[in-house]
C-alpha cells in the first residue's frame, strides 16, 4: 500500500519514490506526495520521473497516476515526483476555511444539511439546504472566523484508525472532525477571508470562500 507522506509532510513538493506498478500509460509508487481527489480536495498538479500527471485517482487505498507518457519506465525505477507548492498551499488554505465554515454553520444551524463541497485553488464552495438567503449569516460567520484565524490556533491531524487509513482534524474549541485532505498546521496561515453567497437551484444555498490576499 503506498506511503501517503502528503498526510504527514504536506508542504513538501519533492519527493524520491519508487514505481511499484507501470500500467500503459498508469503507475502506481511506494511513497508519494500527490494528493488524489478525494473529499471535494481537487488533486495537485505535477510531475513523476519528469513526466505530467495527467490524473490521479483512488483506488481503494492506492493511488493511480495517468501520465502523459511512461516511455522507458519499468517497475523497480528510482524516480521523481514533484508538485506545485503554491497551489498546494492554496488548496490547503481553502480546504481548511471551508472545513471551519461548515463546522461554524453546524455549530448555529444544527438542523442544516450540506449537500456538497468542492475546494480549487481559486476558491471553495459548500453547498446546503436552507430557506431563504444564507447570506444573512455572514456577519456572525466572517467575525467567528476572523477571530479563529486571529487566534491562530494549532491544528492537530492524526489517524482515528490508522489500519482504515481514517483521519481527523481539530483545534481548540471543537470536537475532532473526520477528514482525509491537507491541512495548514495553524488557524493563522489561513489568512484573510470573504464569502460570496449564490443560489445554485430551488432550496439550495451556496457559501463560495475566497482567499483576500
Amino acid at each position: 500500500m503506498v506511503v501517503k507522506t502528503f498526510w504527514q509532510e504536506p508542504d513538501r513538493t519533492q519527493l524520491e519514490t519508487r514505481l511499484t506498478a507501470v500500467d500503459g500509460d498508469r503507475v502506481q509508487v511506494d511513497d508519494t506526495i500527490f494528493f488524489a481527489f478525494s473529499g471535494g480536495q481537487e488533486s495537485d498538479r505535477g510531475s513523476i520521473a519528469a513526466r505530467p500527471v495527467l490524473l490521479a485517482e483512488n483506488h481503494g487505498r492506492e493511488i493511480v497516476y495517468t501520465l502523459q507518457s511512461t516511455a522507458g519506465l519499468k517497475v523497480g525505477d528510482r524516480v521523481t515526483m514533484r508538485i506545485d507548492g503554491a497551489r498546494r498551499r492554496r488548496l490547503m488554505r481553502l480546504h481548511f476555511a471551508a472545513e471551519l465554515v461548515l463546522e461554524l454553520v453546524y455549530q448555529s444551524h444544527s438542523q442544516v444539511k450540506k449537500t456538497g463541497a468542492h475546494i480549487a485553488a481559486d476558491k471553495a464552495r459548500i453547498d446546503f439546504q436552507w430557506a431563504g438567503n444564507i447570506a444573512g449569516i455572514f456577519p456572525e460567520l466572517q467575525a467567528r472566523v476572523d477571530q479563529i484565524i486571529a487566534d491562530d490556533r494549532t491544528i492537530t491531524c492524526d489517524f482515528s484508525d490508522r489500519a482504515g487509513e481514517r483521519r481527523f482534524w481539530k483545534i481548540d474549541g471543537f470536537a475532532e472532525v473526520p477528514c482525509g485532505g491537507t491541512h495548514v498546521k495553524s488557524t493563522g496561515e489561513i489568512g484573510a477571508l470573504r464569502f460570496k453567497r449564490k443560489n445554485p437551484g430551488r432550496g439550495l444555498e451556496r457559501i463560495e470562500i475566497y482567499l483576500d490576499d
